[in-house]
Parts: C-alpha cells; structure tokens; sequence
C-alpha cells in the first residue's frame, strides 16, 4: 500500500518537473532531529562537493588540477561567476610576494570552462571599471551647483486692497 502511494507520488511531482527523493529511516519516534539525521547522511553521502573547496579536496577527487596565478585582491567576487559555470576552484593566497599573488586551483578537465568562467569575469570587472562612480557624479553635480550664483528671493508681497 505505501509503495503505491510512493509511486503515485513520484509520478505526479515527475510529470510537474519536481525531482522526488524517497527517504525512508528507522527510529523509535519520528521527531525532527531523527528526519535532520537522516537527511544529512544521504546529503553526505552523495557525489563530491562543488563550488569553493580546498585544495585537498580537490585533490581527493582524483583529477589532474591546473592553476592560473591572479594578482587581483577582489579575487571573491569570482566566486559568483565559478558558481555559475559549476566550477570546483580552490584559493591559495601567496602572500610572501608584495603586493600578494593568488592562485586558483581547479580541475584540469574544466580548463575550458574555466577559460570561458575567466573571460566573462575579466568582461564584469572592465565594465564595472569603465562606469562612473555615484559619488563621483554627486561630487561633480554638488561643486556645479555651489558655484553656480545664488539668487536672490524676494520675500515682500504687496498687499494692497482694492476697492
């Protein structure tokens, strides 16, 4: 009966594009921290972790790594361009070098990827160096306008009555 129900489940979300994961534990009580339990083992025990890791990690998955060498010191706003090429990367900081170099490991296979990942970064980080600071625009509307001359209000109003 419940492998119906398991079914008829699994076959609804399916047919909506909703992934289902069946997840069946054994324990005296069903509270909430016997489900986080569970959850985690089958979270832990799936494929390697993606996205930043060190570089042991990266080594433990049994793949070549390749690195490029970056001087840049907001190299963490490449993160977000990593995460979205699904990129595994690991940051080693050189510091023994002035000003600090940067290296970033990731796995051979993904040289292709990671060229793309760089070129779009590269791309963001010009761009955003070519527009026009806010409060250097505020700075430049604000000095404009104190040198502007100041005019004068009147501030009498000729009250008459008529009659």
């Amino acid at each position: 009966m419940q492998d119906e129900i398991n079914r008829e489940i699994a076959s609804d979300a399916t047919r909506v594009g909703v992934k289902v994961i069946a997840l069946s534990f054994k324990a005296g009580r069903a509270t909430g921290e016997a489900l986080k339990k569970a959850m985690l083992e089958y979270l832990n025990g799936l494929s390697h972790p993606t996205g930043e890791q060190t570089v042991a990690q990266l080594m433990k998955q049994n793949q070549g790594l390749t690195n490029i060498e970056v001087t840049d010191g907001n190299i963490k706003s490449f993160e977000k361009t990593a995460k979205k090429y699904g990129i595994d990367f690991a940051l080693k900081k050189d510091a023994s070098q002035s000003p600090p170099k940067y290296m970033v490991f990731f796995k051979a296979r993904d040289v292709d990827v990671m060229t793309a990942a760089f070129k779009e970064y590269s791309y963001k980080e010009i761009k955003k160096s070519k527009k026009p600071s806010i409060r250097k625009q505020l700075a430049n509307a604000l000095t404009k306008i104190r040198g502007q001359k100041q005019r004068e209000k009147v501030k009498t109003k000729e009250r008459g009555q008529e009659l």
